[in-house]
């Protein structure tokens, strides 16, 4: 992974590549850690789907986030931000466009102002979901064979490209997500009109 984590964090790369870094729930489950290897200005999603969350931790994991200059992102948890400071939400594509989520209303009426939504979306049909939910960023996937999900369908770069042309027509900001291991992952999505990569892979050791 050094290669790859030369590659976003050189002066040249740090103008045209955006880095997402996601938890997993095997692989990374500790938000503080993926924190910690996530680079000044990324930003962090940490799926806390299950999780019972702690206001004292999560207020204690913001802080770290904003010293850092990095967004926090909570997924599973919608109404977290509006009191625990969180800096936005990840929606899974099942719950895009939906007014409900594990039992809390989710509506763009109760955010504060310059909070972030990003979605998960594998298709056309979800990434215009997404647009009408009024979703900032969209993380189309998977686009290259990932350890997350062995054995899945993946995009490729042509319909990746494909898809994030769409989402840009619509307004949102596309990045690619799976299996984007290294700096030649990379590379091969030059071109490609993503706006960053997101993963678990460039977090870990």
């Amino acid at each position: 992974m050094d290669e790859a984590r030369t590659a976003w964090r050189s002066p040249r790369a740090a103008s045209t590549v955006a880095l997402i870094g996601v938890t997993d729930p095997v692989r990374l489950p500790d938000p503080l850690a993926a924190l910690v290897a996530l680079p000044r200005g990324g930003t962090l999603i940490w799926r806390a789907y299950g999780a019972h969350l702690k206001a004292v931790p999560l207020r204690r994991l913001s802080a770290a986030a904003r010293m850092k200059g990095c967004l926090l992102l909570v997924a599973g948890h919608p109404r977290c931000a509006r009191w625990l400071g969180v800096q936005g939400l990840h929606l899974p594509e099942y719950s895009v466009g939906k007014h409900f989520e594990h039992g809390h209303v989710y509506s763009l009426r109760d955010l504060p102002p310059g909070f972030v939504i990003t979605a998960a979306c594998h298709s056309e049909a979800a990434i215009h979901a997404a647009a009408r939910a009024g979703v900032n960023a969209v993380l189309i996937s998977p686009v290259f064979p990932t350890a997350s999900h062995p054995g899945a369908k993946t995009l490729g770069v042509v319909r990746f490209a494909r898809l994030a042309r769409l989402a840009r027509a619509l307004g949102m900001a596309p990045y690619a997500l799976g299996g984007i291991a290294s700096a030649s992952d990379m590379r091969r999505l030059s071109g490609s009109g993503a706006a960053g990569i997101a993963g678990v892979s460039l977090l870990l050791p």
